[in-house]
């Protein structure tokens, strides 16, 4: 569990964590489609977060809807697993891919749904490979300083969605895969061993909800 929480997943720590198959290849022409999922997708986060209407509970929930319409969670999910995918029980693999998604959108959720005054801008979008597109975005919050993400999007049944985010020139959903069989790997290949740590963070992250 502490190796879990030691990188806070360090994706889903500095904002979207994130599946390097994906469906049909991205056409040149669609890195344009590829930048407008994410100016749109951002700006529905900013107006989420900056709502000084709703309470923070609220603002998280907002943000938890938009966050499972972008991101390829069962694909994201299913590649961080790796091989240990195949040898678990289907009873497992169900458990695994509902405990992930629920640790995704929980630490997403939190990260943005406390702030206020956030902002974010588009920078360059490129072909990265012939099934994603890489857009970059700079993002600001209050009293922090601005951190550039590269965000992978690639079509996963016929509409764009976010494969994978890098951080630093660090992909995030390799980091969250290596920290997932590490588990498993010290825990003698035990996949129970895993969804057990991943219960364990679940309640840890709300339990800090309710302190905030």
């Amino acid at each position: 569990m502490q190796d879990l929480d030691r990188r806070a997943l360090l994706g889903t720590a500095i904002f979207l964590t994130t599946a390097g198959f994906a469906g049909p290849a991205l056409a040149q022409a669609d890195i344009g489609r590829a930048a407008n999922f994410i100016q749109s997708t951002g700006q529905e986060l900013v107006a989420a977060v900056n709502d000084q209407t709703r309470d923070v509970a609220v603002r998280r929930q907002r943000v938890a809807a938009i966050l499972r319409r972008a991101v390829d969670v069962e694909g994201v999910g299913r590649f961080i697993l790796g091989r240990w995918w195949r040898q678990a029980s289907p009873q497992e693999q169900q458990e695994y891919m509902k405990l992930f998604e629920e640790t995704l959108i929980r630490n997403l959720s939190a990260r943005f749904g406390e702030y206020q005054g956030v902002r974010f801008a588009l920078g360059r979008t490129q072909q990265r490979t012939e099934d994603d597109v890489l857009v970059n975005t700079v993002i600001e919050r209050p009293s922090t300083a601005p951190f550039s993400l590269d965000w992978r999007v690639a079509e996963i049944g016929g509409q764009p969605k976010v494969v994978d985010v890098i951080a630093e020139g660090t992909s995030l959903r390799l980091t969250q895969r290596s920290e997932y069989s590490s588990v498993i790997q010290r825990n003698n290949g035990s996949i129970p061993a895993l969804l057990q740590a991943m219960r364990g963070q679940i309640q840890q992250l709300a339990q800090r909800e309710q302190g905030r």
